[in-house]
């Protein structure tokens, strides 16, 4: 089929797949996805969207699907490649043109040739690059842009290949190209520089792009294309030379408007000076030794002094602040110790640094960031009265401080304070001086003034650990401050108890805790929201820490935890509600044991606190459950007796097992919590679901995940062996099945052993049942089946670690004598074997009397003694014990137990027949198995 009549067939398809009706547009799709492997499907797709009279959605699509097949076909390695002779067509054909009159499929484009040029260029596509400047100097204007836009676009793809050779390519192509890439931005900038006040905003516009374009090419050049950018006089002419550009482009921003159509594009290009210099900080501190005297002077100049007033605006400040940044805080420039052992690079600029960092600039920079920068605006003041919530969560941590002023500043201060503590700690003392007793409520401009000086200290507290003394600032200044309780007040309310959380870790007396707990007690009641979640906190923030007490706590622990439960109610945003919940279980997780005479409360909140998570979406309500948990799981190993409320709540646990892996080993630990607090009531409640959830989880769970799901239906077995079989009987097959195939994981054998014990051992009746279930499914005689199940164990005997399941396995397998079933008396010997070892794991020699004792063996009057630095027991802990007590694994004497099944198989069989059973088992092992019955 020729090129004409493919491209018809294919621009009916391309139209079809445009279509808004699913039942056009699926056909379409799939037909599509067959011809992407075709052979010239990618010509006729070049054909199709580079004729500007089609349809504009048809020939983005048509984009669409050619630069998808770049990335999957256009590789000589790729399954289905295109062959070399079309992809050459498609080359030329990509860059005969660069006419695309729509803005968006002409980015497309020249995306795609990038994509291209990332595999084939220089090596293939020799002639990409030099068309390209040809086509950036020809005076048509949209074919120069057009060719800039891709220009850019490759520049940007070969600037970000890592490999040695491919970096060795671009820092080449870079050397050929920089002086003209140079020129070409100073013709465009120059031509919009004298074109903005006199001609058409379209025109201005237009020139502004192209401005914007070459110095985005520029940029990829100067930052990744010269291993010693210092030595390139080109290189260093440029960047010396942003400096005067951007005063240029800063008037110029000052003679325009807001809401003129350039502004945006303006600062777009301000900005993209300003990342030139970062960018080529970062990647070559040395190389920017030369430029840090004039970087520093332009920055502090245009943000700390009246240079800047009317021309700066946020994101460009940001920038300025983040370059003073980088270079006071740059390895590359910092000194070792001993200063003989620094390069002479460090050395030069530390140098400079020092030189500009004189007293009177640092104190003028303090000065400013404090009572300037610090202090919260109109846009905050309103924020906190409209949306309270959204002001305690704005920005802060991560990299906010790359893009938002607030914790640009802030993160500004601390380096620079951090770097020049000596010289600022004085500055910011003073501050603190002129700031004694309470300040007038009427005077709000006093107020905002000291939560900046306060912001300061909290920022600076490690700085001044030695120049403050915290504890009698917090007695005679902070305290009565948290205690002026008029609405205009509240700014200082919540930075002061913000500040005290900046200090407890750093100097805080313990013997002052009992009066920041009841200044936290009548803040988490202020009538403020933005005050109280700021308490809640440094609530955290103070139990958190190292030197906390719990018994200092207790007293405030039953008020705090009830306005903490009100706080979670009044606040509606789900980030709210976790971060006060984190605050909660973080209380409970440092109280631990101690939490035990607010169960009673605590149980009454639960349900209500489901409530509150339930609203949100399922990830979020993952989240919030992992806290509750928390709470749930205290509770539950606190808790005396079961409770309606306490058995209610369980409902929600089904949709958590679904939810993710990082809940289930919680999950776990809860359900396991109310299988020991009341199996009986909680089986006959929830079984069938939690068996439900559990058979979904095997299927698709971690071998160790498996090994949990599984130990907690061994827990239910041991703890009710007549109810626990019934309840998880669909769980059960599995196990068997995993047994006889011969599980190959020593972990998972090990415990489908363990579950099967506890069922062969405790409740034979319902073994029978499955066993004859299993003979049906293996289409095999029950004995046969049973006979193999015996062979595995013994054969994987030794994937059993723990001493208690290694004497389970031995009482399950004697339980099944006597017998004179011919299959039990073959495995005879095999079950002896297990027994002796048995024996081993748990027979200790009484050194007195010289014979043997079960050391699993436990009694009532066994009372554990608690050392002062262990915790007292708790419920669930006694429930365990009790239960233990009833585990035949601890009342059962193996020894006993061996010795009375021998016996009645010897009754059973007579002297003869049992003497031939006996003989088929290990001379050796009969000795071993004598010695520790003797006295029997």
């Amino acid at each position: 089929m020729d090129l004409n009549s493919a491209s018809t067939v294919v621009l009916q398809v391309l139209t079809q797949a445009t279509s808004q009706d699913t039942a056009v547009l699926k056909p379409a799709e799939e037909q599509l996805k067959q011809w992407e492997t075709q052979p010239g499907f990618y010509s006729v797709l070049l054909n199709i969207f580079t004729n500007h009279t089609l349809d504009i959605n048809v020939r983005w699509l048509a984009v669409l699907y050619f630069k998808n097949g770049i990335d999957r076909y256009w590789r000589r390695v790729a399954p289905h490649a295109l062959s070399e002779e079309e992809k050459s067509t498609l080359r030329a054909g990509l860059i005969t043109n660069f006419n695309e009159p729509v803005n968006q499929i002409a980015t497309q484009i020249a995306v795609l040739i990038a994509k291209v040029a990332r595999l084939d260029c220089p090596r293939q596509w020799p002639e990409l690059i030099p068309t390209l400047i040809e086509s950036v100097k020809v005076q048509d204007d949209l074919r120069q842009h057009r060719a800039l836009l891709t220009f850019y676009h490759v520049t940007k793809t070969l600037a970000s290949k890592r490999l040695a050779a491919d970096r060795k390519l671009f820092y080449d192509l870079a050397s050929g190209i920089y002086n003209f890439a140079c020129s070409l931005w100073n013709h465009h900038t120059d031509t919009f520089l004298q074109h903005v006040s006199s001609v058409s905003e379209a025109a201005v516009l237009s020139s502004l792009e192209r401005t914007l374009l070459s110095l985005k090419v520029l940029r990829k050049l100067t930052v990744n294309g010269f291993v010693e950018p210092h030595k390139n006089m080109e290189v260093m002419g440029f960047l010396h030379g942003i400096f005067d550009r951007l005063k240029q482009f800063l008037e110029c921003s000052r003679n325009i408007g807001t809401d003129n159509v350039c502004r945006d594009r303006l600062e777009k290009t301000i900005i993209l000076f300003t990342k030139v210099l970062l960018d080529f900080l970062d990647q070559h501190p040395f190389s920017f030794t030369p430029l840090i005297q004039r970087s520093l002077e332009f920055s502090v100049s245009y943000v700390f002094t009246e240079v800047g007033e009317g021309v700066t605006f946020e994101r460009f400040i940001v920038q300025c602040m983040n370059l003073i940044k980088m270079i006071v805080k740059n390895y590359a420039y910092k000194p070792s110790k001993n200063f003989e052992d620094s390069s002479p690079e460090t050395l030069e600029a530390h140098k400079i640094k020092m030189a500009f960092f004189t007293y009177p600039t640092l104190t003028e920079i303090c000065r400013r960031l404090v009572s300037h920068y610090f202090l919260l605006t109109e846009e905050e003041l309103t924020m906190w009265e409209e949306d309270p919530e959204g002001f305690t969560v704005e920005e802060t941590g991560g990299d906010s401080w790359k893009y938002s002023l607030r914790p640009c500043t802030e993160v500004l201060f601390i380096d620079i304070f951090h770097e020049y503590n000596q010289t600022l700690t004085p500055v910011l003392l003073e501050m603190m001086q002129t700031l004694q007793g309470p300040t007038n409520v009427e005077d709000m401009n006093a107020l905002l003034i000291k939560d900046a000086v306060y912001n300061a200290v909290g920022l600076a507290a490690y700085e001044l650990f030695d120049s403050v003394d915290f504890d009698q600032w917090f007695k005679n200044q902070l305290l009565p401050e948290l205690q002026v309780i008029h609405n205009r007040y509240k700014p200082l309310r919540r930075r002061v108890i913000w500040l005290i959380g900046q200090w407890i870790s750093v100097k805080f007396k313990s013997d002052l805790r009992p009066m920041l707990y009841e200044a936290i007690c009548n803040l988490l009641q202020d009538q403020d929201l933005v005050v109280r979640i700021e308490t809640a906190t440094t609530l955290k923030l103070t139990v958190d820490d190292f030197e906390f007490r719990t018994d200092q706590f207790l007293p405030y622990l039953e008020t705090m935890f009830t306005l903490l439960f009100q706080l979670l109610q009044q606040v509606t945003e789900c980030d709210t509600k976790m971060h006060v919940l984190h605050v909660l279980s973080c209380v409970i997780e440092r109280v631990n044991i101690q939490i035990r005479p607010y169960v009673g409360c605590l149980v009454q909140y639960l349900p209500l606190l489901w409530k509150q998570s339930e609203e949100h979406n399922m990830l979020r309500c993952a989240i919030l459950t992992t806290l509750i948990h928390l709470v749930q799981l205290v509770t539950l190993e606190n808790s005396p007796c079961v409770t309606p409320e306490l058995l209610r709540i369980f409902q929600n646990m089904s949709p958590l097992l679904e939810l993710s892996s990082e809940n289930l080993r919680t999950c776990f630990k809860i359900i396991n919590g109310y299988i020991f607090l009341s199996s009986t009531e909680f089986l006959q409640t929830y079984a069938v679901g939690l068996c439900q959830s559990f058979c979904e989880l095997l299927k698709e769970i971690t071998t160790e995940g498996q090994v949990q799901v599984l130990k907690v239906v061994e827990n239910a077995l041991k703890v009710n062996p007549v109810l626990g079989p019934q309840m998880f009987q669909p769980i059960l097959p599995c196990v068997f099945r995993g047994i006889i195939e011969g599980e190959r994981y020593p972990v998972v054998m090990s415990t489908y052993l363990g579950v099967m014990g506890r069922v062969l051992l405790q409740n034979t009746s319902f073994f029978s049942s499955l066993l004859n279930e299993m003979a049906h499914k293996f289409n095999q005689e029950m004995d046969q089946l049973l006979g193999n199940m015996i062979e595995m164990w013994v054969d994987r005997m030794d994937n059993i670690t723990q001493p208690e399941r290694r004497k389970l396995s031995a009482l399950a397998l004697l339980s099944l004598l006597p017998s004179d079933n011919s299959v039990i008396q073959d495995k005879f010997c095999g079950i002896i074997n297990i027994s002796v070892e048995g024996l081993h794991d748990v027979m200790t020699e009484d050194p007195e009397t010289g014979t043997y004792k079960d050391c699993m063996l436990m009694s009532h009057l066994e009372e554990p003694k608690v050392t002062e630095d262990e915790e007292p027991p708790t419920e669930q802990d006694k429930r365990k014990k009790m239960l233990a007590l009833k585990d035949p694994v601890h009342t059962v004497s193996l020894q006993q137990f061996i010795y009375e099944k021998l016996k009645a198989q010897q009754e059973l069989l007579g002297e003869q027949g049992f003497q031939s059973l006996m003989e088929t088992v290990d001379t050796e092992i009969v000795t071993q198995l004598q010695e520790f019955l003797q006295g029997f």
